[in-house]
Parts: structure tokens; C-alpha cells; sequence
């Protein structure tokens, strides 16, 4: 059984920037794809970012690839999203997925059902 957990959401205010942190256990982090979900108030959970497990296939949601960033050290064990220049409408809580199946090229990995495992979350807010 693979657990996830999210760190590094907090309060930011516009323009700002976190840095969110996925760690695994139940399976080393350099075997399983990870992606980054979100999902606002009243909103449906959408797809950030995705970084297959050995970092040769990278995805990010077109309207957030120039502020957004996801990466792994796997030497540390995780996988990080950098989120820079923050807006309100960033709002949400954000989840980290992984997937133990190897992922094929020409596919993007963005949708939740890609997805054996989840985290629980971690709130991002942005203020005015």
C-alpha cells in the first residue's frame, strides 16, 4: 500500500510563491509516477502537473506551465511543484496521485482515474 503526503501549503498573497512536497511511503518514490491535482470550493478536481518516475515525461496544465513547475529529487524522496506568481483563483487544495504502472509516450497522464493513490491534501490559500 503506497501512502502519500503533501506539505507546504499555507497562506501566500498574490504574487507570491510555495513550494508543495510529496513524499511516499509503501514504495520508493522512484518507482511511481506522480501528478498534482487540484480542487477549489464548489469546483471539480483538475489536473496541475505530472512527472513520470523516471522523469522523461513531464506534464503541466497549459494555463499554469509558466508559473507552475513540478519536479523529483529522488534522492530525497519527493516530488515538489513550485507554484510562482500565485493568484487568487489558485485557491484550492492540492493533491498529490501516484500511479505504479508504466506510463506509455504519446499519453497524458491528467486525469484522476490515471491514478492508484492520493494523499489528503493540502490547503493553498491566496490573498488580495
Amino acid at each position: 500500500q503506497v501512502q502519500l503526503v503533501e506539505s507546504g501549503g499555507g497562506s501566500v498573497l498574490a504574487g507570491g510563491s510555495l513550494r508543495l512536497s510529496c513524499t511516499a511511503s509503501g514504495r520508493p518514490l522512484n518507482l511511481l509516477n506522480i501528478g498534482w491535482f487540484r480542487q477549489a470550493p464548489g469546483k471539480e478536481r483538475e489536473f496541475v502537473a505530472a512527472l513520470s518516475r523516471g522523469g522523461s515525461m513531464k506534464f503541466t496544465a497549459k494555463v499554469l506551465k509558466d508559473r507552475f513547475a513540478i519536479s523529483r529529487d529522488n534522492a530525497k524522496n519527493t516530488v515538489s511543484l513550485q507554484m510562482n506568481s500565485l493568484k487568487q483563483e489558485d485557491t484550492a487544495v492540492y493533491y498529490c496521485a501516484a500511479d505504479q504502472d508504466p506510463w506509455s509516450s504519446g499519453r497524458v497522464y491528467s486525469t484522476s482515474g490515471d491514478y492508484d493513490y492520493w494523499g489528503q491534501g493540502t490547503q493553498v490559500t491566496v490573498g488580495s
